[in-house]
């Protein structure tokens, strides 16, 4: 699985560094060494506990496209069959759903806690209010 930096992960979950290492320190998110000897966590773990503690994070540095409904976030869950793939990401406090081809999954190398950035481009928007 995919490890993150406690800054990275901290961004993730819409938290400041401090906080995450609390939740650390409770036993809310597990951290491990890397190679480098710097504390990480599951990216997969991080995933999960963005469902409920996240906000919508900015797009990552270097990134550009003409779309402008674009979500970042971390992936958590993978349904593939031979031809299709369903993904899945939390995008801070929003779970978005993608429909691609299974070989399109592999390219990305797509895998549970993987960052990934969600891009919607339609001509239906529905827009809804309250009367």
């Amino acid at each position: 699985m995919p490890q993150l930096r406690i800054t990275d992960a901290a961004a993730h979950l819409g938290v400041s560094d401090d906080t995450l290492r609390r939740w650390i320190d409770r036993g809310q998110l597990t951290a491990t060494t890397d190679a480098a000897g710097r504390k990480v966590v599951d990216a997969y773990e991080v995933a999960l506990a963005a469902r409920e503690h996240a906000r919508a994070l900015a797009l990552p540095d270097g990134v550009a496209s003409s779309a402008r409904n674009r979500f970042v976030g971390l992936v958590t869950d993978i349904v593939t069959d031979t031809v299709m793939a369903q993904v899945e990401l939390q995008c801070g406090p929003f779970r978005v759903v993608s429909l691609m081809s299974s070989e399109a999954v592999r390219d990305l190398g797509l895998e549970l806690g993987s960052v990934a950035v969600a891009s919607i481009k339609s001509t239906n928007v529905v827009v809804e209010t309250v009367r």
